[in-house]
């Protein structure tokens, strides 16, 4: 191709990915400075030696070490640790549910001069930059039924419309289909993401440091919700790009039974199989979500390649048809939320296929 063709081609697929994956304002955004390390306060964690030997440290301990570690504490003694550290307890994946959201309720009284509202559960909350978090919606140590919702641009601790309003649809969905199982869901805005409309939404630079931070969060779910089926993990937008990259750098330990992309602009992976995870692969986009605007290509770093609702690409695909826009999929009544609800309570027989999509009941139960 010759260059002058090349450069037309490329820029505009990343002006076509900006504006299509944009769910904030049309201006364009600053270089955005990522959160990312260990939890907050990590320093004064480390140099606390009341229980007469090492805390683990929160930028090494894997989450299993953290909870075995919790696991050995007396009630009383671990009480005192998130009294005295609510920043880096509150977001220590692998950490007890009860004692984070204490922690994280104790930061939020901390920043905001009140305590959270009344049933708020913050699993993490770090006010560093935009700020990040997880709220929990249902009760995630007794959940059979986990999911997860990751969101895309312009979400934060201001500002999150869009994954707190699909946590709850969810759990009110697997609620009223479902009573006698008990499901959590999860909202969570753990990453720091693309803000406004800009050429970064083409790039991966922030996928790959949400993607860590997402590894490390489902590792410590699976040391915390031990009566759980592995979390059915939801990516959208952008999210689907984090939700990629992670799956494909944790591989067969990617912790989660089932990855369902939603109005994706590509996952940086050419197809299912090339993530390398044991999750099963789903994937959906309605007619008129303007993601469908997005070219799908990969080229010198920019644009994040094949649309998982290719048939080339291999995940199951399932329907969306009644939803409006591209944040709509849970909309009450939709068959995008009856399909998402079967997928996390593992009823795929009652999953809608999109046609030419592999039969989404021909996949074993979670």
């Amino acid at each position: 191709m010759p260059r002058r063709r090349l450069t037309r081609a490329l820029a505009t697929a990343v002006l076509a990915l900006a504006a299509a994956t944009a769910t904030g304002g049309w201006t364009f955004g600053p270089h955005t400075a990522i959160v990312e390390g260990p939890p907050p306060g990590a320093a004064h964690w480390r140099a606390d030696d009341s229980l007469g030997e090492p805390l683990p440290d929160p930028a090494t301990a894997a989450p299993a070490e953290v909870a075995a570690f919790f696991a050995g504490l007396s009630e009383a003694q671990g009480a005192e640790l998130a009294t005295r550290h609510p920043l880096t307890v509150g977001n220590l994946d692998g950490a007890p549910v009860e004692l984070r959201y204490a922690a994280n309720a104790r930061t939020w009284q901390d920043l905001y001069g009140t305590p959270p509202e009344p049933g708020r559960q913050l699993l993490a909350l770090d006010p560093r930059g935009r700020g990040t978090f997880a709220e929990v919606y249902g009760e995630l140590p007794s959940a059979e039924r986990v999911a997860v919702v990751v969101p895309g641009t312009d979400n934060d601790l201001d500002s999150h419309r869009t994954p707190t309003t699909w946590a709850r649809d969810l759990l009110a969905e697997l609620t009223a289909g479902a009573p006698d199982v008990p499901a959590a869901t999860i909202a969570w805005v753990g990453y720091t993401t693309p803000e406004g409309v800009g050429p970064e939404l083409a790039t991966d630079r922030l996928a790959r440091a949400g993607a860590q931070r997402l590894d490390r969060f489902l590792a410590g779910l699976g040391q915390t919700t031990s009566t759980a089926a592995p979390p059915t993990v939801l990516c959208h937008s952008y999210g689907s790009v984090v939700c990629g990259v992670a799956a494909r750098d944790a591989g067969a330990a990617f912790a989660a039974g089932d990855l369902v992309f939603l109005g994706s602009p590509g996952t940086r992976s050419g197809s299912a199989a090339a993530l390398g995870t044991g999750a099963r692969v789903w994937a959906s986009r309605a007619p008129a979500d303007w993601i469908s605007a997005v070219p799908n290509v990969q080229l010198l770093g920019l644009g994040h390649g094949t649309d998982p609702t290719d048939p080339a690409y291999g995940a199951r695909v399932f329907t969306s048809e009644d939803v409006t826009g591209h944040a709509g999929y849970t909309a009450a009544g939709s068959d995008a939320l009856h399909n998402l609800s079967a997928i996390i309570l593992g009823a795929h027989q009652l999953v809608g296929c999109a046609p030419n999509s592999p039969e989404c009941s021909d996949v074993p139960a979670a």
